[in-house]
């Protein structure tokens, strides 16, 4: 999609992140939008049995990633969040990598405990109600 569709999705997708995250939170890549780099986990290659040369592909991503300083990466499909979450392990980044659709949940408040489980502390309780402390 990235490539095939261009800008415009990019657009899209940017401001569907800052509208969850706000945009005093949102952290460019650089490059960015339809030049952005590929995770290398898409396409079947996080299956394929090749994980030397998948993770060795994605050291650019990874390197990109880090450049940014951010303190979580957004990934939009589960090929990339694998991909990215297994690059952060491998390459020493240890960054957290959360699904576009878990902070969307989170921010309409209806993100279940079980979906909670990979967030970092600082999210694991973000709109949670908790009847004990409501009285």
């Amino acid at each position: 999609m990235r490539k095939s569709f261009g800008d415009p999705i990019a657009e899209d997708l940017r401001f569907v992140v800052k509208s969850v995250v706000g945009e005093e939170n949102f952290i460019d890549m650089t490059p960015n939008r339809s030049n952005n780099f590929c995770c290398g986990g898409g396409g079947g290659f996080l299956q394929s049995g090749y994980k030397d040369e998948r993770l060795e592909y994605g050291r650019l991503k990874d390197e990109q990633i880090k450049a940014t300083g951010a303190d979580y990466c957004i990934a939009g499909c589960h090929n990339c969040h694998a991909q990215i979450h297994e690059l952060s392990e491998h390459y020493g980044g240890n960054y957290p990598v959360v699904h576009l659709w878990t902070l969307i949940c989170l921010s309409l408040g209806i993100l279940g405990p079980n979906e909670r489980e990979y967030l970092g502390d600082d999210l694991k309780e973000v709109n949670v109600f908790h009847p004990e402390t409501a009285m």
